[in-house]
């Protein structure tokens, strides 16, 4: 006798449905990347992730995408939200050698992880003081602290934040990121740094990779150099503040009376970052690889924050986003006076 409708699973045969589904946003988040490279080469000044957001933004709230974006397009871009930011923290294991860390010294070492542990108390504590809800202190502490959008999305999965409560902590560090491309040199030229201490400065208080390596080349090749090696030696500890906020929120779920599946204590993709770091660090990939790759994270950072930006709406971003900018601002501040006395630290 033949299985009856009832008896029949839904699941393989509803997934293509459910695909097909996501269509329209990941066409609408793949135009707003190119079109963000395009305002990239015809103002270089704008960074190809700003840009995104920006454009994330406008197609948010302008009437003639607004409906799209909470309508046909919001599972496509769901996905890249979420997924498309993973696999670019994967990938930015590659950017990382454990070697050319190593070669900083303990010292410096040391000097990093304290600063890395004061920013994120610091801002911590001014989003607080802000009164910045639900998890946008911890989202917002962790990217300004570490590793820009990267931390946010490792954070927000430990702590099971929701997607749309990540739109507006990734979007002020990545804005605040931006910041810091024009004016880190202004102040450095008036400070008078030499290239070493200004491309540390750099690594120590800019977010992304990417915007740490725009801000820092403006001062030569040693800036650069001495600001990636940093920079890096802060995306590291991406694994174990990672794992400390996961062990925070696996203990607060015991001590609770929430039932259910506990969060995970490092997230699979954290542990794919860890892997392609070591396969960084022991150099098997051709440098024509590891170029690759760094294209590829940046398409699907900059997806992911185009499907951020378009959950963000008017209403919301005004109900928090006066307190949150004038927290961000702060925390930038912050961040950048606590680099510049490690750099000086450093140089010493």
């Amino acid at each position: 006798m033949p299985d009856s409708p009832a008896c029949s699973s839904p699941g393989p045969s509803s997934r293509p449905v459910r695909l097909r589904g996501t269509v329209p946003g990941l066409l609408a988040a793949a135009a707003a990347v190119v079109v963000s490279y395009l305002l990239h080469l015809l103002l270089p000044a704008v960074p190809v992730l700003t840009a995104a957001v920006v454009l994330g933004l406008l197609a948010a709230n302008l009437p003639g995408t607004a409906a799209r974006t909470a309508g046909a397009w919001k599972p496509g871009l769901a996905l890249a939200a979420r997924k498309f930011l993973r696999l670019g923290i994967v990938l930015l294991g590659l950017k990382v050698s454990l070697v050319d860390i190593a070669g900083l010294g303990w010292t410096a070492l040391l000097l990093i992880v304290a600063l890395v542990l004061a920013a994120f108390a610091g801002t911590y504590a001014i989003c607080r003081l802000f009164r910045l809800p639900g998890d946008e202190p911890v989202l917002i502490a962790a990217g300004f602290s570490i590793c820009g959008v990267s931390a946010v999305g490792a954070m927000a999965a430990v702590r099971r934040t929701r997607t749309e409560d990540t739109v507006v902590p990734a979007a002020l560090v990545t804005l605040c990121g931006t910041l810091a491309i024009a004016a880190l040199p202004v102040a450095g030229g008036l400070l008078n740094l030499p290239p070493e201490v200004f491309g540390s400065w750099a690594g120590a208080s800019v977010h992304d990779v990417g915007q740490v390596v725009a801000t820092a080349q403006t001062a030569g090749t040693a800036a650069l150099a001495a600001a990636v090696v940093v920079k890096l030696a802060r995306v590291v500890l991406l694994a174990p503040m990672t794992a400390a906020a996961g062990l925070l929120a696996r203990r607060a779920e015991a001590n609770g009376s929430a039932a259910g599946k506990r969060p995970p204590l490092v997230p699979l993709f954290v542990l794919g970052f860890l892997a392609l770091i070591l396969v960084r660090t022991w150099g098997v990939l051709p440098d024509a690889a590891l170029d690759a790759a760094a294209v590829l994270q940046e398409l699907l950072f900059a997806a992911a924050l185009f499907a951020l930006g378009a959950g963000v709406r008017v209403r919301m971003l005004l109900a928090s986003g006066v307190r949150a900018a004038a927290a961000a601002l702060t925390s930038w501040v912050l961040i950048s006076c606590l680099g510049l006395a490690v750099a000086v630290l450093l140089a010493g």
